[in-house]
Protein backbone atom coordinates (compact mmCIF):
# COMPACT_ATOMS: atom_id res chain seq x y z
CA UNK A 1 0.00 0.00 0.00
CA UNK A 2 1.17 3.50 -0.79
CA UNK A 3 2.68 5.67 1.89
CA UNK A 4 0.11 8.08 3.29
CA UNK A 5 -0.12 11.37 1.49
CA UNK A 6 -0.03 14.61 3.44
CA UNK A 7 -3.66 15.10 2.47
CA UNK A 8 -6.07 13.05 0.35
CA UNK A 9 -5.25 13.33 -3.33
CA UNK A 10 -8.33 11.57 -4.67
CA UNK A 11 -11.95 12.71 -4.69
CA UNK A 12 -14.38 9.82 -5.03
CA UNK A 13 -17.51 11.56 -6.28
CA UNK A 14 -20.91 9.89 -6.32
CA UNK A 15 -23.55 11.87 -8.19
CA UNK A 16 -26.95 11.48 -6.56
CA UNK A 17 -30.44 12.44 -7.62
CA UNK A 18 -33.33 11.19 -5.50
CA UNK A 19 -31.27 8.14 -4.61
CA UNK A 20 -31.72 7.89 -0.84
CA UNK A 21 -32.39 4.16 -1.13
CA UNK A 22 -29.22 3.60 -3.16
CA UNK A 23 -27.18 5.70 -0.72
CA UNK A 24 -28.32 3.59 2.20
CA UNK A 25 -27.62 0.38 0.33
CA UNK A 26 -24.27 1.03 -1.36
CA UNK A 27 -22.55 4.02 0.24
CA UNK A 28 -21.61 2.17 3.48
CA UNK A 29 -19.30 -0.24 1.62
CA UNK A 30 -17.67 2.60 -0.32
CA UNK A 31 -17.01 4.56 2.89
CA UNK A 32 -15.66 1.49 4.68
CA UNK A 33 -13.33 0.29 1.95
CA UNK A 34 -12.04 3.57 0.54
CA UNK A 35 -8.69 4.38 2.23
CA UNK A 36 -9.01 7.72 3.98
CA UNK A 37 -5.31 8.53 3.73
CA UNK A 38 -5.56 8.91 -0.05
CA UNK A 39 -9.22 9.71 -0.74
CA UNK A 40 -12.30 11.57 0.38
CA UNK A 41 -15.76 10.25 -0.47
CA UNK A 42 -17.99 13.04 -1.73
CA UNK A 43 -21.65 12.94 -2.71
CA UNK A 44 -22.73 15.58 -5.21
CA UNK A 45 -26.48 15.98 -4.87
CA UNK A 46 -28.17 16.98 -8.11
CA UNK A 47 -31.12 18.89 -6.63
CA UNK A 48 -32.81 15.88 -5.01
CA UNK A 49 -36.39 16.26 -3.86
CA UNK A 50 -36.43 13.10 -1.74
CA UNK A 51 -34.75 12.76 1.68
CA UNK A 52 -31.25 12.20 0.25
CA UNK A 53 -29.71 15.19 2.00
CA UNK A 54 -31.26 14.24 5.31
CA UNK A 55 -29.91 10.70 4.92
CA UNK A 56 -26.43 12.06 4.21
CA UNK A 57 -26.46 14.46 7.17
CA UNK A 58 -27.79 11.97 9.69
CA UNK A 59 -26.35 8.64 8.54
CA UNK A 60 -23.12 9.63 6.76
CA UNK A 61 -21.78 12.69 8.61
CA UNK A 62 -18.17 12.05 7.49
CA UNK A 63 -19.10 12.17 3.81
CA UNK A 64 -18.52 15.55 2.22
CA UNK A 65 -21.48 17.00 0.30
CA UNK A 66 -21.78 19.23 -2.73
CA UNK A 67 -25.36 20.47 -3.05
CA UNK A 68 -26.90 21.77 -6.27
CA UNK A 69 -30.20 23.62 -6.31
CA UNK A 70 -31.42 21.85 -9.43
CA UNK A 71 -30.86 18.69 -11.46
CA UNK A 72 -28.14 19.41 -14.03
CA UNK A 73 -28.22 15.92 -15.53
CA UNK A 74 -25.54 13.25 -15.31
CA UNK A 75 -22.77 14.76 -17.43
CA UNK A 76 -23.10 18.39 -16.36
CA UNK A 77 -23.66 17.36 -12.74
CA UNK A 78 -20.28 15.67 -12.72
CA UNK A 79 -18.67 18.55 -14.59
CA UNK A 80 -19.85 21.06 -12.00
CA UNK A 81 -18.84 18.83 -9.09
CA UNK A 82 -15.36 18.26 -10.48
CA UNK A 83 -14.84 21.95 -11.13
CA UNK A 84 -15.78 22.60 -7.50
CA UNK A 85 -13.06 20.29 -6.14
CA UNK A 86 -10.41 20.66 -8.87
CA UNK A 87 -8.02 22.76 -6.78
CA UNK A 88 -7.97 20.22 -3.95
CA UNK A 89 -7.61 16.82 -5.62
CA UNK A 90 -5.10 15.54 -8.16
CA UNK A 91 -7.40 12.70 -9.19
CA UNK A 92 -11.14 12.18 -9.32
CA UNK A 93 -13.19 9.00 -9.39
CA UNK A 94 -16.63 9.16 -10.98
CA UNK A 95 -18.44 6.38 -9.11
CA UNK A 96 -21.99 5.30 -9.82
CA UNK A 97 -24.38 5.29 -6.89
CA UNK A 98 -25.21 1.60 -7.49
CA UNK A 99 -21.65 0.34 -6.97
CA UNK A 100 -20.62 -1.77 -3.98
CA UNK A 101 -17.12 -2.78 -2.88
CA UNK A 102 -15.84 -5.32 -0.37
CA UNK A 103 -12.11 -4.53 -0.20
CA UNK A 104 -9.65 -1.72 -0.93
CA UNK A 105 -10.53 -1.15 -4.57
CA UNK A 106 -8.92 2.26 -4.94
CA UNK A 107 -5.26 1.87 -3.94
CA UNK A 108 -4.26 -0.19 -7.03
CA UNK A 109 -5.76 2.47 -9.29
CA UNK A 110 -4.08 5.28 -7.36
CA UNK A 111 -0.69 3.57 -7.33
CA UNK A 112 -0.87 2.91 -11.06
CA UNK A 113 -1.68 6.50 -11.95
CA UNK A 114 0.98 7.84 -9.60
CA UNK A 115 3.65 5.66 -11.26
CA UNK A 116 2.43 6.19 -14.84
CA UNK A 117 2.11 9.93 -15.50
CA UNK A 118 1.22 9.30 -19.16
CA UNK A 119 -2.06 7.69 -18.07
CA UNK A 120 -5.12 9.92 -18.00
CA UNK A 121 -7.80 7.49 -16.86
CA UNK A 122 -8.19 4.01 -15.38
CA UNK A 123 -10.96 1.68 -14.34
CA UNK A 124 -11.07 -1.30 -11.97
CA UNK A 125 -12.48 -4.73 -12.79
CA UNK A 126 -16.26 -4.40 -13.05
CA UNK A 127 -18.21 -7.41 -11.84
CA UNK A 128 -21.95 -7.92 -11.74
CA UNK A 129 -23.54 -7.27 -8.36
CA UNK A 130 -26.30 -9.76 -9.10
CA UNK A 131 -23.96 -12.42 -10.54
CA UNK A 132 -20.57 -11.70 -8.93
CA UNK A 133 -18.77 -14.39 -10.93
CA UNK A 134 -19.61 -12.57 -14.18
CA UNK A 135 -18.24 -9.40 -15.70
CA UNK A 136 -20.62 -6.44 -15.70
CA UNK A 137 -21.96 -5.18 -19.01
CA UNK A 138 -21.04 -1.51 -18.59
CA UNK A 139 -17.28 -1.93 -18.76
CA UNK A 140 -16.14 -5.40 -17.68
CA UNK A 141 -12.32 -5.36 -17.84
CA UNK A 142 -11.87 -2.36 -20.11
CA UNK A 143 -13.42 -1.20 -23.36
CA UNK A 144 -12.56 -1.06 -27.05
CA UNK A 145 -14.13 0.26 -30.24
CA UNK A 146 -14.26 -1.59 -33.53
CA UNK A 147 -13.39 0.11 -36.81
CA UNK A 148 -17.01 1.27 -37.21
CA UNK A 149 -17.26 2.67 -33.68
CA UNK A 150 -19.14 -0.17 -31.97
CA UNK A 151 -18.05 -0.59 -28.32
CA UNK A 152 -17.20 -3.89 -26.66
CA UNK A 153 -15.11 -5.02 -23.68
CA UNK A 154 -12.68 -7.52 -22.31
CA UNK A 155 -15.26 -9.83 -20.83
CA UNK A 156 -18.30 -8.60 -22.80
CA UNK A 157 -18.93 -8.64 -26.54
CA UNK A 158 -22.40 -7.38 -27.46
CA UNK A 159 -24.73 -9.28 -25.10
CA UNK A 160 -22.32 -12.13 -24.33
CA UNK A 161 -20.99 -11.79 -20.78
CA UNK A 162 -18.05 -13.94 -19.69
CA UNK A 163 -17.50 -15.55 -16.32
CA UNK A 164 -14.42 -14.13 -14.60
CA UNK A 165 -11.82 -16.89 -14.37
CA UNK A 166 -8.91 -14.46 -14.07
CA UNK A 167 -8.42 -14.56 -17.84
CA UNK A 168 -8.02 -10.79 -17.98
CA UNK A 169 -6.09 -10.31 -14.74
CA UNK A 170 -3.29 -8.29 -16.29
CA UNK A 171 -3.28 -4.49 -16.54
CA UNK A 172 -3.95 -3.47 -20.12
CA UNK A 173 -4.12 -0.29 -22.10
CA UNK A 174 -7.66 0.01 -23.44
CA UNK A 175 -9.56 2.46 -25.59
CA UNK A 176 -12.16 3.48 -23.05
CA UNK A 177 -12.88 2.99 -19.37
CA UNK A 178 -16.31 2.59 -17.84
CA UNK A 179 -18.07 5.57 -16.33
CA UNK A 180 -19.41 3.30 -13.58
CA UNK A 181 -16.04 3.58 -11.82
CA UNK A 182 -13.81 5.96 -13.76
CA UNK A 183 -10.65 7.44 -12.22
CA UNK A 184 -9.27 10.44 -14.07
CA UNK A 185 -6.54 13.01 -13.87
CA UNK A 186 -8.64 15.95 -12.66
CA UNK A 187 -6.88 18.63 -14.68
CA UNK A 188 -6.91 16.51 -17.83
CA UNK A 189 -10.63 15.86 -17.40
CA UNK A 190 -11.31 19.60 -17.34
CA UNK A 191 -8.83 20.38 -20.12
CA UNK A 192 -10.60 17.88 -22.39
CA UNK A 193 -13.96 19.49 -21.66
CA UNK A 194 -15.33 16.89 -19.26
CA UNK A 195 -18.37 14.82 -20.14
CA UNK A 196 -20.37 16.17 -23.09
CA UNK A 197 -23.65 17.32 -21.56
CA UNK A 198 -25.39 17.15 -24.95
CA UNK A 199 -25.05 13.37 -24.91
CA UNK A 200 -27.43 13.31 -21.90
CA UNK A 201 -26.64 9.64 -21.19
CA UNK A 202 -24.78 6.70 -22.76
CA UNK A 203 -21.31 6.74 -24.34
CA UNK A 204 -20.29 10.04 -22.74
CA UNK A 205 -17.35 8.33 -21.00
CA UNK A 206 -16.24 6.64 -24.24
CA UNK A 207 -16.24 10.04 -25.93
CA UNK A 208 -14.21 11.52 -23.05
CA UNK A 209 -11.62 8.73 -23.15
CA UNK A 210 -11.29 9.14 -26.92
CA UNK A 211 -10.54 12.84 -26.43
CA UNK A 212 -7.98 12.00 -23.73
CA UNK A 213 -6.23 9.62 -26.12
CA UNK A 214 -6.26 12.22 -28.89
CA UNK A 215 -4.56 14.54 -26.38
CA UNK A 216 -1.73 12.01 -26.07
CA UNK A 217 -2.71 10.29 -22.82
CA UNK A 218 -3.42 6.61 -22.17
CA UNK A 219 -6.41 4.77 -20.70
CA UNK A 220 -5.92 1.54 -18.72
CA UNK A 221 -7.88 -1.18 -16.94
CA UNK A 222 -6.40 -2.37 -13.63
CA UNK A 223 -7.68 -5.76 -12.38
CA UNK A 224 -6.22 -5.54 -8.86
CA UNK A 225 -9.04 -3.20 -7.94
CA UNK A 226 -12.57 -4.53 -8.38
CA UNK A 227 -16.10 -3.29 -7.75
CA UNK A 228 -19.60 -4.72 -8.09
CA UNK A 229 -22.03 -2.79 -10.27
CA UNK A 230 -25.79 -3.25 -10.22
CA UNK A 231 -26.20 -1.68 -13.66
CA UNK A 232 -29.27 -1.49 -15.85
CA UNK A 233 -31.06 0.60 -13.28
CA UNK A 234 -32.10 3.41 -15.59
CA UNK A 235 -33.16 1.90 -18.90
CA UNK A 236 -33.34 -1.77 -19.95
CA UNK A 237 -31.45 -2.79 -23.09
CA UNK A 238 -34.66 -3.12 -25.14
CA UNK A 239 -35.98 0.34 -24.23
CA UNK A 240 -36.41 2.53 -27.35
CA UNK A 241 -35.06 5.53 -25.43
CA UNK A 242 -31.83 3.63 -24.82
CA UNK A 243 -31.70 2.58 -28.48
CA UNK A 244 -32.13 6.21 -29.51
CA UNK A 245 -29.39 7.51 -27.22
CA UNK A 246 -26.91 4.78 -28.16
CA UNK A 247 -27.34 5.27 -31.90
CA UNK A 248 -27.40 9.08 -31.76
CA UNK A 249 -24.47 9.43 -29.39
CA UNK A 250 -22.37 6.91 -31.29
CA UNK A 251 -22.78 9.00 -34.44
CA UNK A 252 -21.95 12.20 -32.53
CA UNK A 253 -18.87 10.54 -31.04
CA UNK A 254 -17.59 9.49 -34.46
CA UNK A 255 -18.25 12.95 -35.89
CA UNK A 256 -16.36 14.62 -33.01
CA UNK A 257 -13.33 12.36 -32.83
CA UNK A 258 -12.48 11.33 -36.39
CA UNK A 259 -10.33 13.37 -38.78
CA UNK A 260 -12.55 15.56 -40.97
CA UNK A 261 -11.13 14.06 -44.18
CA UNK A 262 -12.38 10.55 -43.41
CA UNK A 263 -15.40 11.18 -41.20
CA UNK A 264 -17.87 11.36 -44.10
CA UNK A 265 -16.83 7.94 -45.40
CA UNK A 266 -16.98 6.41 -41.94
CA UNK A 267 -20.40 7.90 -41.20
CA UNK A 268 -21.72 6.66 -44.55
CA UNK A 269 -20.67 3.13 -43.57
CA UNK A 270 -22.43 3.54 -40.25
CA UNK A 271 -25.61 4.68 -41.95
CA UNK A 272 -25.61 1.46 -43.97
CA UNK A 273 -25.01 -0.66 -40.87
CA UNK A 274 -27.66 1.21 -38.90
CA UNK A 275 -30.09 0.58 -41.76
CA UNK A 276 -29.50 -3.14 -41.26
CA UNK A 277 -30.25 -2.71 -37.54
CA UNK A 278 -33.43 -0.84 -38.47
CA UNK A 279 -34.43 -3.65 -40.83
CA UNK A 280 -33.83 -6.24 -38.11
CA UNK A 281 -36.16 -4.38 -35.74
CA UNK A 282 -38.77 -4.04 -38.50
CA UNK A 283 -38.60 -7.76 -39.30
CA UNK A 284 -39.24 -8.48 -35.61
CA UNK A 285 -42.22 -6.06 -35.65
CA UNK A 286 -40.38 -3.93 -33.08
CA UNK A 287 -41.53 -0.67 -34.57
CA UNK A 288 -40.66 1.47 -31.54
CA UNK A 289 -36.97 0.57 -31.63
CA UNK A 290 -36.93 0.90 -35.43
CA UNK A 291 -38.37 4.40 -35.08
CA UNK A 292 -35.77 5.19 -32.42
CA UNK A 293 -32.99 4.58 -34.97
CA UNK A 294 -34.66 6.89 -37.49
CA UNK A 295 -35.05 9.59 -34.83
CA UNK A 296 -31.41 9.14 -33.75
CA UNK A 297 -30.17 9.83 -37.28
CA UNK A 298 -32.53 12.77 -37.73
CA UNK A 299 -31.41 14.40 -34.48
CA UNK A 300 -27.75 13.65 -35.22
CA UNK A 301 -28.12 15.62 -38.46
CA UNK A 302 -29.29 18.61 -36.39
CA UNK A 303 -26.75 18.30 -33.58
CA UNK A 304 -23.67 17.60 -35.69
CA UNK A 305 -23.37 21.27 -36.67
CA UNK A 306 -22.08 22.04 -33.19
CA UNK A 307 -19.08 19.81 -33.86
CA UNK A 308 -18.39 20.59 -37.52
CA UNK A 309 -15.14 22.34 -36.63
CA UNK A 310 -13.77 19.28 -34.82
CA UNK A 311 -10.83 17.73 -36.65
CA UNK A 312 -8.95 14.95 -34.89
CA UNK A 313 -5.23 14.56 -35.65
CA UNK A 314 -5.50 10.81 -36.25
CA UNK A 315 -7.99 7.99 -36.81
CA UNK A 316 -7.57 5.91 -33.67
CA UNK A 317 -9.94 3.12 -34.75
CA UNK A 318 -8.86 2.44 -38.35
CA UNK A 319 -6.81 -0.67 -37.50
CA UNK A 320 -9.40 -2.18 -35.17
CA UNK A 321 -11.34 -5.35 -36.07
CA UNK A 322 -14.85 -5.42 -37.49
CA UNK A 323 -16.78 -6.70 -34.49
CA UNK A 324 -19.88 -7.52 -36.55
CA UNK A 325 -17.86 -9.87 -38.73
CA UNK A 326 -16.03 -11.36 -35.74
CA UNK A 327 -19.17 -11.95 -33.69
CA UNK A 328 -21.86 -12.85 -36.21
CA UNK A 329 -19.91 -14.42 -39.09
CA UNK A 330 -16.89 -15.96 -37.37
CA UNK A 331 -18.73 -16.82 -34.16
CA UNK A 332 -16.16 -15.18 -31.89
CA UNK A 333 -18.14 -14.50 -28.73
CA UNK A 334 -15.26 -13.87 -26.32
CA UNK A 335 -12.77 -11.01 -26.34
CA UNK A 336 -9.78 -13.38 -26.35
CA UNK A 337 -10.96 -14.81 -29.68
CA UNK A 338 -10.82 -11.46 -31.37
CA UNK A 339 -7.64 -9.99 -32.83
CA UNK A 340 -7.76 -6.66 -31.03
CA UNK A 341 -5.43 -3.78 -31.68
CA UNK A 342 -5.27 -0.54 -29.74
Amino acid sequence: MSAPATSPRVAVIILNWNGAKLLREYLPSVVEHTPREIADVIVADNGSTDDSLEVLRNEFPTVRRIEFDENHGFAEGYNLAIRAIADDYRYTVLLNSDVAVDSDWLTPLYDFMESHPQVGAVQPKLLSLMKPAEFEYAGAMGGFLDRNGYPYCRGRVFDTLETDHGQYDTPMEVQWASGAALMVDTRLYLACGGLDKDFFAHMEEIDLCWRMRLAGREVWAIPDGHVYHLGGGSLPASNPRKTYLNFRNNLLMLHKNLPAKIRGRKLFSRRLLDTLAWAKFMAAFDFKNASAIVKAHRDFAKMRKKYDRCDAPADLIKDNPNILVEYYLKGHKRFAEINCKK
